[in-house]
């Protein structure tokens, strides 16, 4: 086509009909079409940027409008993640010193955020820990050690019934109706403490969800937490779904089985243990406040780990998909008009060929000044 338009330019000899049809050359170059969908994935994932958003590639983008559930992991993501003992209640013949003695001497060499809890309390009542033997940690479930010939257990009602210790308690009822995590303490293979733990929903959790449920999106909640003590939880910040009782490593299979019965699913979560349930649901955010490795599995990392992001993502996702197609209606759009007009010549009385590489490059203008509309998209409403 250029050197055809090269070639009427300098010899003017070309007759109409082979203007017309290096006319229709140039105008059905596709450019506009090529430009359509990459300025438009690249606007928005930079305007995604300066507020914090970093989106791994188009892909995120085009399924994050499509969500149709998000699965809210608890601890570290609706909560701070920065538990604090409130209750110890001994049920046996010891005092609450020595159920704290006993317990943070179990947790001295962990990094749970449980563990911190309980360590901070008895460093702030000064008590002195002793050392245990045959210590062993067990994923979901609690810790296993001897002490001075005497076995203990601590962890939750269902690891300590599973390891046959009798672990009811009717006072453990009220810490679980006020939403707090209960600890359980066995010696001997007998319940010796209860130790209540609270973590602080966080300030937006319940402004984030409101907002995503305002947009039409069912909102989840999963938690190893039981279910009273998640269901409390979940009454403050109003979700949907409670998925309670949850291993660590059933994450994932939970969000399988959301999957299949719910569509679209995106999964926002901190921790280590979140990690393949990010990586199997349809959008992965990590709380950029979070682990090293859950950031590198999701999709989308939130920088500044604030939830009202999350309908921010959405927003963005939506607004660029619109963008894109409006893109798309104005390449093909200009190509189904002006092809017709080229073919019978219509343009060749004007100097066809130049007219057309114009309105050729006008449409190219005109996808990417759509595309940076982006840039002034508000992500916060």
């Amino acid at each position: 086509a250029a050197t055809f338009l090269g070639w009427w330019l300098f010899t003017g000899s070309f007759s109409s009909a082979m203007v017309s049809a290096v006319s229709v050359l140039i105008i059905s170059c596709p450019c506009a079409l090529g430009l359509a969908t990459p300025t438009a994935i690249l606007v928005g994932t930079g305007q995604g940027a300066k507020s914090g958003i970093l989106i791994r590639g188009g892909e995120a983008v085009e399924t994050a409008q499509a969500i149709r559930t998000i699965v809210f992991d608890k601890t570290g993501t609706l909560t701070y993640g920065r538990p604090v003992v409130t209750d110890v209640i001994p049920t046996a013949d010891k005092d609450e010193r020595e159920v704290l003695r006993l317990a943070a001497s179990l947790e001295q060499n962990s990094e749970h955020p449980i563990a911190r809890a309980i360590l901070g309390k008895s460093r702030h009542l000064d008590i002195e820990l002793s050392q245990i033997e045959n210590f062993e940690a067990v994923p979901g479930g609690g810790i296993r050690a001897t002490l001075a010939g005497s076995n203990l257990l601590l962890g939750s009602l269902r690891f300590l019934t599973r390891e046959g210790c009798e672990a009811t308690d009717d006072r453990a009822d009220q810490l679980l109706e006020e939403g707090k995590t209960t600890v359980y303490l066995g010696q001997g293979g007998r319940l010796v403490g209860i130790i209540g733990v609270a973590d602080e929903v966080r300030s937006e959790s319940r402004e984030a969800i409101g907002t995503l449920r305002q947009m039409g999106i069912e909102v989840a909640m999963i938690t190893g937490d039981n279910i009273r003590t998640a269901e409390a939880v979940a009454r403050q910040i109003d979700v949907d779904l409670v998925v309670a009782d949850v291993l660590p490593e059933h994450k994932a299979k939970r969000i399988v089985a959301l999957q299949q019965q719910k569509g679209v699913v995106a999964m926002v979560g901190d921790g280590i243990n979140d990690a393949p349930a990010l990586a199997q649901a349809d959008i992965g955010i990590a709380i950029g406040t979070g682990t090293d490795i859950a950031i590198e599995s999701a999709d989308v990392a939130l920088m500044s780990g604030d939830l009202r992001g999350v309908p921010g993502i959405i927003r963005l996702s939506r607004q660029t998909m619109r963008i894109i197609k409006q893109n798309l209606f104005w390449a093909f759009a200009y190509n189904v008009i002006l092809i017709p007009v080229a073919a019978a010549g219509l343009l060749t009385p004007w100097g066809g060929p130049m007219l057309a590489a114009g309105a050729m490059a006008f449409s190219s203008v005109t996808v990417v000044s759509n595309a940076l509309r982006l840039k002034r998209f508000n992500l916060e409403r």
